[in-house]
């Protein structure tokens, strides 16, 4: 199969950013199994959950409040897992599939296969971003999480290391290139905010719930998005920006 020059630009970026994201899933295996789920659960958590976000929140919930916090781990993960529903909406013109392969693309949509897709300018470069970042994420991914499982069950106790404290340092590494604007970060301040308030007082996982709220209403509102868009920013003529990708927001382009 011969590929354009663009798609062996979005077949590298692809790899690159599958690569990447792969070193998360070391973390997250190991934080898992300190939380108290076994090798073989936290391997099924990683092949069909496949979501970042919503796994370090589940092992987060659980290893602060125990089997007793499962519902609320249930709910703050599935609350994170939402977007990957709307970017299908997004997706599925671009991915544009036969049928049998429909749920396949619907566990790769994530965030880095989305953004990596909509960072090309044609429609088959935007495939050929999709499936190779998906699939060297997933594949990575989940490679990774056995690898640090097995590390997380021979070291016995994580906490001693430092481990106890990986779930909030991936997450902060997988939502910082997230923060570039306005409303980005006022949710993400807020919502921090709200969480540390109530940390103290509610039940486990209830501050991840209530930071969703925050995050759900802000963008139900759009407000801080809205007062981007009015400013004004000086362009050289009225032609579009060389490095902009057709037919998607700034946002999208920078997602």
């Amino acid at each position: 199969m011969t590929f354009s020059e663009s798609e062996k630009v979005a077949l590298r970026a692809g790899v690159a950013v599958g690569v990447a994201v792969s070193t998360y899933g070391f973390s997250f295996g190991a934080l898992s199994v300190a939380s108290g789920l076994t090798i073989w659960q936290t391997c099924v958590l990683s092949l069909f959950l496949f979501s970042g976000g919503s796994q370090f929140a589940v092992v987060g919930v659980l290893a602060s409040g125990g089997v007793a916090a499962g519902w609320t781990a249930i709910a703050s993960s599935a609350f994170l897992g939402l977007r990957n529903g709307i970017y299908s909406i997004r997706m599925a013109p671009i991915v544009a599939t036969a049928s049998w392969l429909k749920p396949l693309a619907a566990q790769l949509t994530i965030d880095e296969s989305t953004a990596v897709a909509l960072n090309q300018a044609e429609v088959r470069s935007q495939r050929v971003g999709f499936w190779t970042t998906g699939i060297a994420v997933f594949v990575g991914w989940n490679l990774t999480t056995l690898a640090g499982a097995l590390v997380g069950n021979v070291l016995g106790d994580v906490d001693g290391l430092g481990l106890d404290a990986v779930a909030a340092a991936a997450f902060l590494g997988l939502l910082w290139p997230r923060l570039k604007q306005l409303q980005a970060g006022v949710v993400a301040a807020a919502s921090a905010v709200l969480a540390t308030i109530l940390i103290p007082f509610a039940p486990p996982g209830v501050p991840v719930l209530a930071a969703a709220a925050v995050a759900l209403v802000i963008g139900l509102t759009n407000a801080f998005r809205r007062r981007e868009a009015g400013v004004e920013h000086p362009q050289p003529d009225d032609r579009s920006d060389p490095g902009e990708v057709p037919g998607l927001s700034t946002e999208e382009a920078d997602s």
